[in-house]
């Protein structure tokens, strides 16, 4: 199969909405092309596959349902499917608690109350407050799109001083994939990179008609090789809690826990929280960057920006 070089069509795309029924299509292609006939309890008869993974009348066979039936759906057209029959694709294709979501989204759209899908997104200021009275801990509100809305002094120190940066810059998917300073940030840059692209994923299927984030994701995919590949792979996950290893530029490494926490009363936004383990060299790290204050952007080698990670400032 011909593979084309898919920059020139994401960049003509950029800003019209992402295809429903394509995404539907891909997803559900992505995920059966995973699975082997033995990973499903089927005889492989070691027959040569033009394609990896099962073919479709093997997953239709482990569903339950008519080959013709899930044929139409993988080609994107998924009215009128119920709940489940979702719920037994789901469990034929052996998806995660995410990715069920996922497929539900595409398959299923809810009808939203016309809320204008490029609104912008407001930060309540108890929660302002709130991540200002969180002396030493790292903290930060993120929103649709990997969208950075507010953050504290902390979160500054560790990560960089956002507020010297435009608005529309205060981004996840945009700091990691286009600049270099974030790769040198993250020791392990690669796993930050499929993590975004799997948010990304994920608001996808919620807000397909989202002009900005077609737009990110379409500029993006110009500028960003690897994006590109990431984005291809449709996965999708959701991470409430883990570990994030660094390398900054003043302290040197550190490893940070770190906790995500939806929101009750918008389920499109994150608290994202990060601690050092009691008494680890981490936990020194903090204490110190804590202690230089907004006098830390002063100690960041003159040969480096100050808006590379390590400049301090408010928010």
């Amino acid at each position: 199969m011909e593979h084309r070089d898919p920059a020139p069509q994401a960049a003509a795309a950029a800003g019209r909405p992402l295809d429903r029924r394509a995404e539907l299509s891909e997803f559900l292609r992505s995920r059966r092309a995973r699975l082997k006939p033995e990973d499903v309890g089927l005889p492989d008869f070691g027959r040569h596959r033009r394609v990896p993974g099962l073919r479709r009348e093997e997953l239709a066979q482990v569903a339950g349902v008519s080959v013709a039936y899930y044929t139409r759906l993988e080609q994107g057209n998924g009215r009128n499917v119920s709940a489940e029959v979702l719920d037994s694709i789901a469990r034929a294709l052996r998806l995660s608690d995410a990715e069920h979501a996922h497929l539900t989204h595409l398959a299923k759209p809810k009808s939203h109350k016309k809320k204008p899908a490029a609104r912008q997104q407001q930060i309540r200021v108890a929660l302002r407050q709130l991540l200002d009275t969180m002396d030493g801990v790292p903290a930060y509100v993120v929103g649709r799109r990997s969208e950075i809305l507010a953050w504290n002094r902390m979160a500054a120190a560790v990560f960089g001083d956002w507020a010297e940066l435009p608005a529309g810059e205060r981004n996840w998917a945009r700091l990691v994939f286009l600049r270099p300073d974030y790769r040198e940030l993250f020791i392990d840059w690669e796993q930050k990179a499929i993590d975004i692209v799997c948010a990304l994923r994920m608001d996808a299927g919620c807000h397909p008609d989202d002009p900005k984030l077609s737009a990110l994701v379409g500029e993006l995919s110009v500028k960003s090789e690897e994006f590109r590949r990431l984005w291809a792979t449709h996965d999708v996950k959701e991470k409430s809690h883990g570990v994030k290893r660094l390398h900054h530029p003043l302290v040197g490494d550190l490893s940070l826990n770190f906790e995500s926490f939806r929101l009750p009363d918008d389920s499109e936004q994150s608290l994202i929280t990060y601690h050092a383990e009691p008494g680890s060299p981490t936990a020194d790290s903090l204490r110190l960057l804590a202690s230089w204050g907004t006098d830390a952007a002063r100690a960041v080698p003159s040969a480096q920006s100050p808006t590379r990670p390590g400049a301090v400032g408010g928010h």
